[in-house]
């Protein structure tokens, strides 16, 4: 009973945190400087009268609680609007995005998960030697360079060796299912890199952490007491309960994930939601910054909200 009070009371969190970063999200971006409808007309001087007209045309002559609450009732009727710039529904405009974003952000975690575990485990296993120094320092270094300088680094050292810019070659002509792939793949590298820099090292860290403390339990002493192999219990025992902890605390940490890839499809004009989105605040385009942002505030509540229920999960001390 007291464990479905607290996933009730973790949803009805995760649902009303929801609700006022979507009223944030539509307060702020009419309060901060600028102009959407000089942006729509893109003439700085612009008549009255055509400023005049694109703003019954989207709207904006309402009052503000009417935008709001006409803004409230389309999301609650799942439509998102409709782009100033482009004049496609929203919703369109992220699925597209979403699908350029969503394979270069996957790839890239796997492999920091991979290398970040991999990497974690060895210094635990050879703590205080050389192979445990250098790993444990190069993993705080990246941790402390922020992405954008990580991605501007890459961008410069590769320049002229790896595409720097877009998704495929904008030159080349009808190219054929796989070599339009190899191209692609070129493309990512760079970004992928980003994204893998700047994570593997926080998952080293935690892992070698988690490694270590688990490796000085009791259980750990009494495996060895009996002499069982020291790689089966490195790998049956200390990395499967090392794991637990660390897989929690990676799931907390995937939120910024988004965050990250904002950066680096600027960087490297990977035509994701980070892109559009940036694009958006140039041009004031409310519709796609609410649903946008709308995106991501309801990825990173649900993955914390699941991270929060599997340790509560793992954790039963945490449920009351």
């Amino acid at each position: 009973m007291r464990g479905s009070g607290y996933v009730v009371r973790r949803i009805v969190f995760a649902v009303i945190t929801i609700y006022v970063v979507l009223t944030l999200n539509f307060v702020l971006f009419r309060v901060l400087p600028g102009n959407a409808v000089t942006r729509i007309s893109r003439v700085p001087n612009a008549s009255p009268k055509l400023k005049h007209a694109l703003e019954v045309q989207f709207g904006l002559d309402r009052p503000l609680w009417v935008q709001y609450g006409r803004y409230l009732d389309q999301l609650f009727h799942g439509n998102l609007g409709i782009s100033y710039v482009n004049q496609r529904p929203v919703f369109d405009n992220l699925r597209d995005a979403l699908q350029n974003t969503i394979p270069m952000v996957a790839i890239g975690t796997v492999l920091a998960l991979v290398i970040g575990v991999a990497v974690g485990v060895l210094s635990a296993v050879r703590r205080g030697t050389v192979t445990d120094h250098a790993s444990t320092n190069l993993a705080v270094l990246f941790y402390a360079f922020p992405t954008q300088f990580l991605g501007l680094m890459l961008l410069m050292m590769f320049a002229g060796v790896l595409p720097t810019a877009g998704m495929s070659d904008a030159f080349a002509i009808n190219p054929s299912g796989w070599s339009h792939l190899v191209d692609i793949g070129k493309h990512m590298i760079l970004p992928v890199a980003t994204l893998v820099l700047t994570l593997y090292a926080e998952n080293a860290l935690i892992v070698r952490s988690a490694m270590l403390e688990t490796l000085g339990e009791d259980f750990i002493l009494t495996a060895r007491a009996k002499g069982v192999p020291r790689r089966r219990i490195i790998r049956s025992y200390a990395l499967r309960n090392a794991m637990l902890p660390t897989i929690t605390l990676i799931a907390l940490s995937l939120g910024s994930i988004v965050t990250g890839a904002i950066l680096i499809e600027v960087i490297f004009s990977w035509p994701g939601i980070g892109r559009a989105l940036y694009g958006a605040v140039l041009a004031r385009d409310y519709p796609m910054l609410q649903g946008g942002f709308l995106v991501i505030t309801i990825t990173v509540v649900v993955l914390n909200l699941l991270a929060d229920l599997l340790y509560a999960r793992l954790d039963p001390r945490i449920r009351h």
